[in-house]
């Protein structure tokens, strides 16, 4: 009976830890790319992708930062590749608004209260676009990769552009540590984001 019992609780401590690893897993990005300005945009439509989804601070510009001409560039070649863009933060209209009139985003949310998913799902509602045809960039794990997983969007995390002003953003990128970690050794890493020559997006 001891021995069963033992039995019934070690397959009890795996379902758990089967279940631990799983909500992990919600946190795991598609990608990791070094910089939203090193992406091949031209080719990211040719794989169906139709508008692209950013975060700003720490992913466009550092945090705080207002639009630089390097942002304005980039907006131009997204657009001239075929591709709307919308932007995404949890800051304020101030900051938000500004940031996308400067840089011409087609659509803007601010205090997106992310990880929820609601304002990825608005951004492609208003967009009149499918998740699959999106695609969502974002510092952080715990706001930006989990909310557009949430939405069922495809996601890349972007390495900070610069070291955090905020302490409780330094707190949570120590959160996000050991997750990463689990992300290189139990998840399907990948650095850069695989387009094969059929358009097909990996």
């Amino acid at each position: 009976m001891k021995r069963e019992s033992r039995r019934g609780e070690a397959a009890s401590a795996g379902k758990r830890r089967g279940r631990g690893l799983r909500l992990l897993r919600r946190l795991f990005p598609d990608c990791v790319v070094d910089s939203v300005y090193e992406i091949d945009y031209d080719r990211l439509y040719r794989s169906g992708v139709r508008a692209v989804l950013y975060d700003i601070d720490n992913t466009l510009v550092l945090h705080d930062e207002p639009a630089t001409e390097e942002a304005k560039r980039l907006f131009r070649r997204i657009h001239g590749a075929g591709l709307r863009i919308a932007l995404l933060s949890n800051n304020q209209e101030k900051r938000v608004g500004s940031f996308a009139r400067e840089c011409g985003a087609d659509l803007y949310f601010c205090d997106a209260h992310k990880p929820s998913p609601k304002a990825y799902r608005r951004a492609g509602a208003e967009l009149g676009l499918p998740g699959r045809a999106l695609f969502f960039f974002g510092d952080q794990l715990f706001t930006d990769i989990w909310g557009a997983r949430n939405a069922g969007i495809p996601n890349a995390l972007v390495r900070p552009r610069g070291r955090e002003k905020y302490f409780h953003i330094r707190l949570k990128r120590l959160l996000e540590r050991p997750i990463l970690f689990l992300y290189r050794h139990f998840g399907e890493y990948r650095e850069g984001i695989r387009i094969e020559e059929d358009g097909a997006r990996k």
